[in-house]
This record gives C-alpha cells, sequence and structure tokens, in this order.
C-alpha cells in the first residue's frame, strides 16, 4: 500500500496571509472607486480590519470538528442516543470506511462498527492486508437512530456537514461506502448499491469503492463473494 496522505497544511495555505493583503488592498481600490455595495456591520467590519494582523491560521483538525460538534442538539437523535460515535482511526490513513449510523453497541461505547457488523468489517479490513489502526472508520450520521431504523433525510443534513470536514482533513485517497444510504448520500445519487458496486465513483476528487454494509452480509452470507471482488479491486488500486 502507498504511503497515506500527510494531514496538515494544504498547498498553498503558507500564502493566505499575502493573499488576505491582496484582498484588502482591493477592497480598498474598490472603496476609492466609489463602490457603495457593501452593507457591513461595525462587528464585520473589525473583523476585516484584523485579518491583515493575524500571521499564523489555525488549521483544521478532526479535534477541532469534534469540538465544534460538542454536545449536538441539532436533530431529534439527540433524545434518544447515549453516545455520540464521532469516529475512530488514523487521521492520515489513506483508506477511510464510511458507514450508515451507530447500532446498539456502537451507541453504548461510542465507538463505530464493534458489534457483529463491526467484527465482521474488521474481517474485511484484515483480508485487505492493514488493521483498524490505519484506516479510518466512520458513519453518515453520528448518534444512532430509535430501533436502528434508517436515518432521516433531516439527519443526515444535520451530520453530513462535520463528516465531509472530516474527511476533508484526513485527506484519503480512497473511501470504501458500506451499503446504500452511505454510497446515496456520498454519490448524491438514488442508484442501489447493487449497481454502484463493484466500480470507482468520486467524492471530493477521492475514489469511492461503494459495497454492501457487513449487516447486510450477516443476513445474505452469498454476497460476501462481491464484496471481495470489490476489495480486490481496491487493493490493487491502492497498491497501484
Amino acid at each position: 500500500m502507498p504511503e497515506t496522505p500527510c494531514c496538515g497544511i494544504k498547498p498553498g495555505e503558507e500564502n493566505l496571509a499575502a493573499l488576505i493583503e491582496e484582498i484588502k488592498h482591493y477592497f480598498n481600490f474598490l472603496a476609492q472607486a466609489g463602490c457603495r455595495g457593501f452593507d457591513c456591520s461595525e462587528k464585520s467590519l473589525e473583523i476585516v480590519k484584523s485579518w491583515g494582523e493575524k500571521r499564523t491560521f489555525a488549521a483544521e483538525t478532526l479535534e477541532k470538528i469534534r469540538a465544534d460538534l460538542g454536545d449536538c442538539r441539532r436533530c431529534k437523535l439527540c433524545e434518544t442516543r447515549k453516545n455520540i460515535v464521532f469516529g475512530a482511526g488514523n487521521f492520515r490513513a489513506g483508506l477511510v470506511f464510511v458507514g450508515e449510523a451507530p447500532g446498539f453497541e456502537e451507541d453504548q461505547k461510542g465507538v463505530p462498527f464493534v458489534g457483529a457488523a463491526g467484527r465482521l468489517l474488521t474481517r474485511i479490513i484484515q483480508a485487505i492486508h492493514l488493521t483498524r489502526d490505519q484506516v479510518y472508520i466512520c458513519n453518515i450520521i453520528k448518534c444512532r437512530p430509535p430501533k436502528n431504523r434508517n436515518p432521516m433525510p433531516d439527519e443526515i443534513e444535520s451530520c453530513l456537514p462535520f463528516l465531509k470536514r472530516q474527511i476533508a482533513v484526513i485527506r484519503p485517497d480512497f473511501i470504501c461506502t458500506l451499503g446504500t444510504i452511505a454510497t446515496q448520500t456520498l454519490l448524491e445519487t438514488e442508484e442501489p448499491v447493487s449497481r454502484l458496486r463493484g466500480r470507482f465513483h468520486d467524492f471530493m476528487g477521492i475514489k469511492v469503492m461503494p459495497t454492501y454494509h457487513p449487516a447486510y452480509l450477516l443476513r445474505n452470507s452469498d454476497k460476501k463473494r462481491d464484496v471481495w471482488e470489490d476489495m480486490k479491486k481496491l487493493m490493487e488500486a491502492m497498491n497501484g
């Protein structure tokens, strides 16, 4: 497997201070030219004025995202969950697994994929010659839906921005979506995973391999061969 991408300052961020200075100069030019198209509050103007005084900028981190999430009350799942299940694994992972939602055991422990489906996922990860510590594992939503029902659109809408930030920080080379909900959400499609699996798709410039959810495999063991075929294509691409 090739080296995983580093997590840190993105190319070009070292020039951010110069860019902000350039923007300020352009605003001044517009003002001198008589432009009055901006209606900013005094607070906003103070923030803009302070930009040039800052010479260091805090990089996005998983810790910051988790702090921003806080004791999330953005949807009704907060009323029934026990724990927020943020994600777990290597923040520099070259491969991220994205599932649907936490189940009972995940809700109890606050860790993704630790139940029966999680144990099967662990074996799948081992089969592609990796460990859970080398990948990152998370879900579309971070709180367990009652009775493990499918996530509702408003619940997905509340959580998805945080997931996108997590993926942007990790910057993996590959994502493996597990099941229909994860696949349809990231790929913005209504196609079933059965039609999308077996080939790569794109999400934020990252190669995505959809496959069946481990929980589905526990009920449909005949689909394990399909998942293995997906994993072989994933391994080939990762080692290519």
